[in-house]
């Protein structure tokens, strides 16, 4: 992995277009929900994008859901700056943001979460997140079928992520 080639900056509510381009190639194949552009501008202070060349080529958001508790969202990087170490820039500085604003723990949804790990996050058990099931997952259309993975990290003082068990530890006869 080569380092970052982008700026991480905080989003405005003129980057609004940019970060929908970004995510539309993703909501297809259920990588990413939906958001429409007066929804990205109006969240716009919860997002953050990298910046090449001009142009947005990764975001990432935050929702805060009360309770010290923040998930990692929407994280997107263009194809064409995959590879480069820009996901975890971004989640990276997402983490940042969310203890600045005085979050103790994070948590997202993934399909990566080897991306994740590396940086520090737990895999957790994806019902530790009612607020999340609520709020999206009931809407989703993969919401029968899905394969996103949780994971979490605790940012400050409080009770300690559970670590999601093994398989071997959920059926002592495997492994």
């Amino acid at each position: 992995m080569s380092s970052c080639p982008a700026r991480i900056r905080p989003a405005q509510a003129t980057d609004a277009a940019a970060i929908v381009a970004l995510l539309q190639p993703y909501v297809p194949a259920g990588i990413v929900l939906p958001r429409s552009e007066d929804e990205v501008r109006a969240a716009s202070g919860d997002f953050l994008v990298a910046e090449a060349d001009g142009r947005a080529v990764g975001a990432v958001a935050l929702r805060d859901y009360g309770g010290y508790l923040v998930e990692i969202r929407s994280l997107v990087v263009h194809p064409d700056q995959a590879g480069k170490g820009l996901g975890s820039a971004l989640v990276t500085a997402a983490v940042d943001l969310a203890r600045e604003r005085g979050a103790r723990r994070v948590f997202a949804l993934t399909l990566r979460p080897q991306l994740f790990e590396r940086l520090g996050f737990l895999l957790v058990e994806r019902d530790l997140f009612p607020q999340k099931v609520w709020n999206d997952c009931s809407t989703c259309p993969k919401r029968e079928r899905c394969d996103e993975v949780a994971v979490a990290m605790d940012l400050g003082p409080s009770t300690r992520w559970r670590p999601r068990p093994s398989d071997s530890e959920r059926d002592p006869g495997r492994g």
